[in-house]
């Protein structure tokens, strides 16, 4: 993308007049409530957001987001902002939850292929639940979800590689892409690249699993900020403060990655507690052959996933890791939003 012309604009539902020229563009940035788009024409356009919109009755903090493709109307005046009209119809996005008493809704990208989740077994280390709930929002959103495991040369123990190769088995076993790499040696990065050539990805994790550094070996012209692991709470500090789309360049086959901020934690949103083993492939296969057809995999006789758990056929993590997304779905456990 050949990006040089920036003009202002904000976000409105008016109407426009027959005289003022529709553009559209895409959104490639969003710091607070301010939004990159970049009009078809290659022109950078900064806009501000006004008014609140709804996403299937879901109240966001973002109503646009960073992937999202929009109409605006340029102002026909110097240095006043312009109109963002429309949002087109999304193919898809990825939404977690604002915070972790509030029903509010925070849409990571929209419009992605697929979702890179950056994980690490040491400093920091990256807990199962917190990659399961991602995975699981990944099936429920219909993005293919691919587990990079980064940072491994600092996991030189037998104890360290044995965990390494657990995780890896586990998650490759259920049926995820597991990829391990080193973005402070270069390990495994020519494969991350391979993956991520042609496609728009989005790249998701905790602070401190090194997401900054890992865009830095595959685009050095981003040139993202990264910082050291605090020694005493093993976790990062928040280097990157808003969402990003990076264009690949032609000899990748070209697409586009999405950073956005780290996460300490992943609340999820508007789970039907009928659905939610749906978003777990493995538990989903083997509740085919449980006795009762709404079978919830908590106490009812003849559940075929609690037995296939008592017998290691799936893993006893990633059942907790169910049990804590289906308490998510209590009534009343989240404050309702103004």
């Amino acid at each position: 993308m050949h990006m040089t012309t920036y003009v202002f604009c904000n976000f409105t539902t008016t109407e426009t007049t027959p005289m003022q020229l529709q553009m559209k563009g895409l959104v490639t940035k969003n710091a607070g409530n301010r939004y990159e788009v970049v009009a078809d024409s290659g022109e950078i356009y900064h806009c501000n957001v006004k008014g609140n919109f709804r996403l299937k009755g879901i109240r966001t903090t973002n109503p646009v987001a960073v992937g999202d493709r929009v109409d605006f109307v340029p102002s026909d005046r110097d240095g006043q902002p312009g109109y963002i009209t429309a949002i087109a119809p999304r193919s898809n996005y990825i939404i977690r939850r604002a915070s972790n008493l509030s029903k509010e809704a925070h849409i990571l990208a929209a419009n992605i292929d697929q979702m890179a989740l950056i994980v690490t077994l040491a400093y920091p280390t990256t807990s199962l639940t917190f990659i399961d709930r991602i995975l699981a929002t990944a099936e429920a959103y219909g993005v293919k979800a691919i587990l990079v495991i980064n940072k491994t040369d600092l996991l030189d123990s037998t104890d360290d590689r044995q965990l390494l190769d657990a995780v890896s088995y586990l998650y490759d076993s259920i049926g995820y892409k597991v990829i391990s790499v080193s973005a402070k040696t270069g390990d495994g990065i020519g494969a991350l690249k391979e993956m991520l050539g042609g496609m728009t990805t989005l790249l998701s994790g905790n602070s401190g699993v090194g997401k900054s550094t890992i865009i830095n070996e595959i685009l050095p012209a981003a040139k993202q900020k990264t910082a050291e692991i605090s020694i005493v709470h093993n976790t990062g500090m928040h280097t990157t403060t808003f969402s990003e789309m990076f264009a690949l360049p032609a000899e990748m086959g070209g697409g586009f990655i999405i950073d956005t901020p780290g996460v300490k934690g992943f609340g999820t949103i508007d789970f039907d507690k009928t659905e939610i083993s749906h978003y777990f492939p493995e538990i989903f296969r083997a509740s085919a052959d449980c006795r009762y057809g709404n079978c919830t995999h908590t106490h009812e006789p003849g559940c075929n996933v609690r037995h296939m758990i008592e017998d290691n056929l799936i893993a006893q993590s990633r059942y907790n890791s169910y049990l804590s997304i289906l308490e998510d779905s209590a009534d009343d456990k989240y404050r309702k939003p103004f």
